[in-house]
C-alpha cells in the first residue's frame, strides 16, 4: 500500500497537467483509487462511507457561507464606479509630482483590497482607468502594467481575502486570526511597493514623469473634497466588514452580509444601482461559489482515499525529513507552492496540496496561522508569474480593448507586460523571505491568550503542627506516635 500514495499524486498532477477540469479530476481519481483500493484490501469497504458525511459537512459549513457574501459584495463595487472616483480623485492628488500615478495606483489597489476581495476587479478598473493615462503622459510600458497588475494582487492579501477564508477553513482556523495576522504582511507589501516606485524616481524619473498642468484639472479644496468623497463611505463599508469581525461583534459569514448590503448602498450612493447590476453580481456569485464548492467536494473525496492508503503519512516522512528543521520545512514548501503556481490557481492549491501540508506544519510545531498567511503571500504570485497569471490576462485584455478605442496610440506587446511583472514578482517573494524569517510580523497582530500550563502548576501539602513531633517517614506504621500524623513524602511537601 505504501507505493499507492506516491501515484496516486502523480496521477493527479499529470491530470491537471493535461488540462482535465480541476473539480472533477479530484473526485474521479479519488473514487477510481477508492475501489481499486477496497478492491485490494488495503482498506474495508465500511471506510468509505465516510465520504457522505464529509461531503455533508461541506454543505452546511457557515464558514462558507461568507465566500458568496464577500464575492457579491466585490462584484457589486466593481461596476458600481467606486475604483474610477477613488482612482481619479488619487491619481489628481499625486500626479502632480514624478511618479504620482504609481504612487496613486499601488494607495487605490490596497483600499480597494480591503473592500472588494477580488483581484480581478481590481486589476480591471485600474486598467481601464490608469494605463490609458500612464501610456498618454509617457509613463514606461513596463512599469505601468506591472504596477497595475502588481497593486491590484495586493487585493489576495488585504482582508477580507476569500483566499484567507478558504484556509482558515482547511486549517481548522478562525477566519478573525487569519484576518489579524495577515494585516502585518499586507502593510509590508504596499510598503515594498511603494518603496520600489520612489526608488524608480529617484533613479529612473524618465520612467514616471509628473501630468503636465493641463492634465490637473482640480486643484485645492475641491480635489480634497472629492478624494475625500471617494474614501470616506469605503472606509466606513471596511468598518463593516472588517471592524465588526475584529470586535467580536459579528461571524465572517454575518461581517460577509453586512459587506454586501454596504456594497449595495455604496452603489445607491454614487446612482448606479439597478437591476442589471445586481443581476450581473449575482451570476458572477453564483459561478465563483459554484467553483469553489465543486473544488472542494472533489478534493474531499480525494483527500479521504489518500489518507486511507497512508498519504498522510507518505508526506510527512517526506518533509520532516528535511534539513533545517522548521525553517527549512517552510523553505522547501514555499518553493514548492512557487512553482506549482505556474499551473494551478491559488484555490486548487488550497484545496489540494495544503490539506496535506497542515498536519505536518502542526506537529513540526509552526502556528498555523503563520502557516496559513505565508502561504497566503506566497499563492500572491500565481496571479503575477508567466505564462498563466490572471492578472497579466486580465490586463492583456484591458489593454486591447484600450488600444481598439482609439485611448492609446500603438498596442502593448505581451512581452512588456511578462516583463514588467518580474520586478513585483520578486519584491512578493522578498516579502515570503521577511515573512518565514520575521513570523512576528504575522503573530504580533494576534491577541495573546493566558493559558496556564500544567507543567508549572506546582501543588505543595503541608502538615499543620498540632503541637507534636513529626514522625520519621522511615517509622513503620506502628512507630507512629497514637494519633500522629500520615507522613508525606519529601517530593511532594
Amino acid at each position: 500500500m505504501s507505493h499507492l500514495a506516491p501515484v496516486m499524486f502523480g496521477s493527479l498532477v499529470l491530470a491537471m497537467l493535461v488540462g482535465f477540469p480541476v473539480a472533477f479530476t479530484l473526485g474521479g481519481l479519488g473514487l477510481a483509487y477508492g475501489y481499486f483500493a477496497v478492491a485490494q484490501g488495503f482498506f474495508p469497504e465500511a471506510f468509505m462511507s465516510n465520504l457522505p458525511l464529509r461531503l455533508f459537512g461541506i454543505v452546511s459549513n457557515e464558514l462558507l457561507l461568507s465566500i458568496p457574501f464577500f464575492t457579491f459584495m466585490g462584484a457589486i463595487l466593481e461596476r458600481c464606479g467606486l475604483a474610477e472616483d477613488l482612482l481619479e480623485g488619487t491619481g489628481q492628488l499625486f500626479g502632480g509630482r514624478p511618479g504620482g500615478l504609481g504612487f496613486a495606483v499601488i494607495i487605490v489597489g490596497a483600499i480597494l483590497g480591503a473592500i472588494t476581495g477580488t483581484v480581478a476587479a481590481s486589476v480591471i478598473a485600474m486598467g481601464v482607468i490608469s494605463l490609458p493615462v500612464m501610456m498618454r503622459y509617457g509613463y514606461d510600458t513596463r512599469y505601468a502594467t506591472g504596477v497595475i497588475a502588481a497593486s491590484g494582487t495586493i487585493t489576495q492579501l488585504i482582508p477580507p481575502s476569500l483566499v484567507l477564508v478558504v484556509l482558515a477553513d482547511q486549517l481548522g482556523r478562525s477566519v478573525g486570526d487569519m484576518y489579524l495576522g495577515a494585516i502585518g504582511p499586507s502593510l509590508l507589501q504596499t510598503g515594498i511597493f511603494l518603496l520600489y516606485t520612489w526608488g524608480v524616481v529617484m533613479f529612473r524619473p524618465q520612467w514616471v514623469p509628473p501630468l503636465p498642468p493641463e492634465a490637473r484639472t482640480e486643484r485645492g479644496a475641491a480635489l480634497v473634497k472629492r478624494v475625500l468623497w471617494g474614501m470616506l463611505p469605503s472606509i466606513v463599508l471596511i468598518f463593516l466588514v472588517l471592524g465588526t469581525l475584529f470586535m467580536g461583534l459579528a461571524t465572517p459569514t454575518e461581517a460577509g452580509a453586512l459587506g454586501a448590503l454596504g456594497g449595495i448602498v455604496l452603489a445607491a450612493l454614487h446612482k448606479r444601482l439597478s437591476f442589471s447590476l445586481i443581476w450581473q453580481a449575482m451570476d458572477s456569485t453564483m459561478r465563483v461559489t459554484a467553483m469553489v464548492i465543486f473544488i472542494l467536494l472533489g478534493s474531499s473525496v480525494f483527500s479521504l482515499v489518500f489518507q486511507g492508503v497512508d498519504g498522510h503519512v507518505w508526506i510527512e516522512e517526506m518533509l520532516t525529513g528535511l534539513p533545517g528543521g522548521p525553517i527549512g520545512f517552510l523553505i522547501a514548501v514555499n518553493i514548492f507552492i512557487f512553482f506549482l503556481a505556474f499551473f494551478l490557481d491559488f484555490f486548487e492549491i488550497a484545496f489540494i496540496v495544503v490539506p496535506l501540508l497542515a498536519p505536518v506544519a502542526e506537529k513540526m510545531g509552526i502556528d498555523l496561522v503563520w502557516f496559513g498567511v505565508l502561504l497566503c503571500v506566497n499563492m500572491q504570485t500565481s496571479f503575477m508569474h508567466p505564462p498563466f497569471g490572471f492578472a497579466l490576462f486580465y490586463l492583456r485584455g484591458v489593454a486591447d480593448q484600450i488600444h481598439k478605442s482609439g485611448a492609446i496610440s500603438k498596442p502593448i506587446a505581451s512581452r512588456d507586460i511578462y516583463l514588467g511583472a518580474i520586478p513585483w514578482v520578486v519584491m512578493q517573494l522578498i516579502l515570503v523571505a521577511v515573512v518565514i524569517f520575521w513570523p512576528q510580523s504575522v503573530t504580533h497582530w494576534l491577541e495573546k491568550e493566558q493559558a496556564v500550563n500544567p507543567d508549572s502548576v506546582e501543588i505543595e501539602m503541608q502538615i499543620q503542627d498540632m503541637g507534636m513531633p513529626e514522625p520519621d517517614a522511615t517509622d513503620p506504621p506502628e512507630a507512629l506516635p497514637e494519633g500522629g500524623a500520615p507522613t508525606v513524602p519529601d517530593a511532594v511537601r
